[in-house]
């Protein structure tokens, strides 16, 4: 048996995959791609995208005391689609990002809507993730891969987010607000390489940024077009602390790849997407969670630590294209 001995960041999780539709109190298609938070109570809560066989999504919360096992779901979806009231929702919603906000003592829950035109970002706010308040669509299409910072920076609250041009390639950004709703300062923070890399043409945010006394630590996804198709990988950045549309380093390789059966076979193949993390009681353990192949949910933990020291081993300064 072939051994591998290459030194991994992100180490799977046996029981992976950790939720999939079979698990679900109703019929779904599939159940991939959740934000996730640690609660007051210790418990783990994942916010799945849930695909029904509308081929529409709607979002459904998770609960686990050990963020592995014994799931308890909720029975109706916790997060609908609301088209009637917020037209932008009218092919269901998708992807959600949680961020813990302390001066709002609430959840940020950024999310993509589904419009007419195409994915937009929007921004719901809640205590329990059984009421919402929803601010409704703050990016246009096309745009998503969203989340919040979860602090002021300079006064304003800071979102980054993926707009994507007619035609153009995508690249990641950042925008700034008085109060939620009204952005502006529109700053490209991280572009797209070119050529052959594995990141070339489109990028995007994968799990929430990670604040470290190095800086924001950022989990990204690389797609690499290839004659059968699409490949997404993850990689590394570091942003600086106060002004975070400043790129200190950036990785030069992948870090994380579909190689596993629920990451290669699925609804669509080749994809390992992170939305959300939680960190362990030590400050360093994260535990990543993502949609395989837009199927299922899965489980990978690594060190914050050890993310950062390989960052500076195999980076280059500031977000070139390459």
């Amino acid at each position: 048996m072939m051994v591998d001995t290459r030194h991994r960041l992100f180490r799977r999780h046996t029981d992976n995959p950790i939720l999939t539709a079979h698990q679900w109190p109703y019929f779904v298609n599939t159940v991939f791609n959740a934000g996730a938070a640690k609660l007051s109570s210790g418990e783990t809560l994942l916010l799945c995208r849930v695909e029904d066989c509308t081929g529409l999504s709607h979002l459904c919360a998770a609960r686990s005391a050990d963020g592995v096992s014994d799931w308890r779901i909720d029975e109706t979806p916790t997060l609908p689609a609301d088209p009637k009231n917020f037209p932008g929702e009218h092919w269901g919603i998708e992807d959600p990002r949680i961020v813990w906000v302390p001066e709002l003592a609430k959840y940020a829950v950024t999310y993509t809507a589904y419009s007419l035109r195409g994915p937009g970002v929007s921004l719901a706010l809640t205590k329990d993730f059984q009421t919402f308040d929803r601010l409704g669509m703050i990016f246009p299409p096309e745009n998503k891969d969203a989340a919040l910072l979860p602090r002021k920076i300079g006064g304003r609250w800071v979102m980054i987010h993926r707009p994507v041009p007619a035609g153009g390639d995508a690249h990641i950004w950042m925008s700034f607000s008085p109060d939620l709703r009204h952005w502006g300062d529109h700053t490209p923070v991280l572009h797209a390489r070119r050529g052959g890399w594995w990141d070339a043409r489109k990028i995007g945010l994968s799990a929430p940024l990670v604040e470290t006394p190095d800086g924001w630590l950022m989990i990204y996804h690389g797609v690499r077009q290839t004659v059968s198709g699409s490949i997404y990988r993850l990689g590394l950045a570091l942003l600086d602390t106060e002004d975070p549309t400043k790129c200190l380093l950036r990785g030069t390789k992948w870090i994380m790849g579909p190689e596993a059966e629920y990451e290669r076979t699925g609804d669509v193949r080749d994809v390992v997407f992170p939305c959300g993390y939680t960190l362990g009681d030590d400050g360093d353990t994260i535990n990543l969670y993502y949609g395989g192949a837009d199927t299922c949910m899965a489980l990978a933990t690594g060190k914050v630590s050890e993310l950062l020291a390989w960052l500076r081993l195999n980076s280059t300064p500031g977000g070139g294209e390459g």
